[in-house]
């Protein structure tokens, strides 16, 4: 443990299999990742090193701003020098951003090996020319004693990703693939209870990160069988790695891409600027619990905004999903009409019930239901009204809550 005060970064170093190790950091001090989603739970970066035979290979790396932590943490295990490859599997500097010092303390001895399209994108972010050497879609290269096979597996979750399948070990390297946010309490996937405190942060990284790609996930995972590989470890760039059961993480980012819902879990989110719309959003959440669903239910007002990452990462494995906006300047209250945004591009196709409200001209449904049918989304129901909801109105919201249910 840390004494108290320390601000250095808690670092594990740790042989997995007989050469094999775990270069893991612990980013605390991260708020949003890609500067983009908030994760308060935040996020390990995971390089691995292999040595054996007087040879070592590094695969992966860490932060720009833990590079010098890096090269320490390899120098406990063997010298920066004696890298013969460092193998980037993707150019994100989440991952590549140590380069440049592990390869100056390396003395630019050792072969990159990489996508022939990371080249380019290496030398524009870096300012360096290393000793490449660019591998095609399942080329085998010999380093450290192992035989490592190098396989294309695009978009996941940029064009130039690939992983790693060390033949020996049997140990899969995909980098951001198969990963999740938040720091596990173990590196390995041996207790129960770790796994179910992680998997919400899988999820949610997910639909952030590799939503958009999600038909990806399916063709690459479905790569991989084909191959026939005879995977026993999954050894990712963030988060757990799968020891005990590596199946379950491969189920469960198919799961995912595929949309597949979690119960009867249904998605409501209200923006409500002074009230009235939030009191339609729970005559819905309350005709959903009644009904036996089961709610993730968050608000937008003038006292919460919660985190779009939380909302999207619950809308993937959602059975359906309600949104209720009011009217704001003659179109939708920004942040529901940003939430549909996000939503057409990183989640499955899923069943919508859409409840709008105005004051002088109701315009809310249609743009949301022209913008979530446009992406494949079945809109169910559109239930519009003026001010609060009347009688009537709630009794068109549970017929309409019936409906949702009876479609999803």
């Amino acid at each position: 443990m840390k004494a108290v005060g320390d601000t250095s970064p808690r670092i594990i170093s740790r042989e997995i299999e007989s050469g094999f190790y775990l270069l893991r950091v612990d980013d605390e001090k991260v708020n949003y990742f890609e500067a983009i989603w908030s994760i308060p739970e935040r996020i390990t970066y995971n390089a691995y090193l292999l040595v054996e035979d007087g040879g070592a290979v590094l695969f992966d790396g860490w932060k720009t701003v833990y590079a010098d932590d890096l090269i320490e943490a390899i120098r406990g295990i063997v010298s920066p020098r004696d890298l013969t490859h460092v193998i980037v599997h993707h150019v994100e500097p989440d991952h590549s951003g140590s380069l440049p010092k592990v390869l100056e303390a390396n003395g630019f001895r050792a072969e990159v090996v990489t996508n022939p399209m990371s080249k380019p994108m290496i030398e524009s972010f870096y300012k360096i020319c290393p000793k490449f050497r660019l591998v095609k879609d399942c080329e085998e290269i010999s380093a450290a004693g192992e035989k490592i096979k190098l396989i294309n597996t695009p978009w996941l979750h940029w064009p130039e990703t690939m992983m790693s399948y060390l033949t020996n070990r049997r140990i899969l390297v995909p980098c951001d693939a198969f990963g999740g946010y938040s720091i596990p309490r173990t590196i390995l996937d041996e207790d129960d209870e770790v796994v179910r405190e992680y998997l919400p942060s899988v999820r949610k990284y997910v639909a952030t990160v590799i939503g958009f790609y999600r038909q990806y996930i399916i063709r690459n995972i479905e790569k991989l069988q084909n191959l026939q590989l005879d995977i026993e470890i999954i050894a990712p760039a963030h988060g757990l790695i799968w020891k005990r059961n590596p199946r379950l993480i491969l189920d469960y980012y198919r799961s995912l891409a595929e949309g597949r819902p979690d119960g009867n879990k249904i998605l409501v989110v209200s923006g409500s600027m002074y009230g009235l719309m939030e009191k339609a959003a729970r005559i819905a959440v309350e005709e959903v619990e009644r009904l036996g669903g089961r709610t993730a239910f968050y608000q937008f007002n003038d006292l919460e905004q919660p985190p779009f990452s939380e909302i999207i990462g619950n809308a993937i494995d959602s059975r359906a999903i309600i949104l209720a906006a009011p009217t704001y300047e003659a179109g939708v209250y920004p942040p529901i009409d940003h939430l549909a945004d996000l939503i057409t591009k990183k989640i499955p196709p899923k069943p919508v019930l859409i409840l709008g409200s105005y004051g002088w001209a109701g315009i809310v449904a249609k743009k949301l239901s022209e913008k979530l049918t446009g992406a494949g989304f079945k809109v169910v129901e559109m239930i519009e009204f003026r001010g609060s909801p009347s009688e009537e109105d709630v009794r068109r919201i549970r017929e309409g809550v019936r409906r949702l249910l009876e479609s999803s």
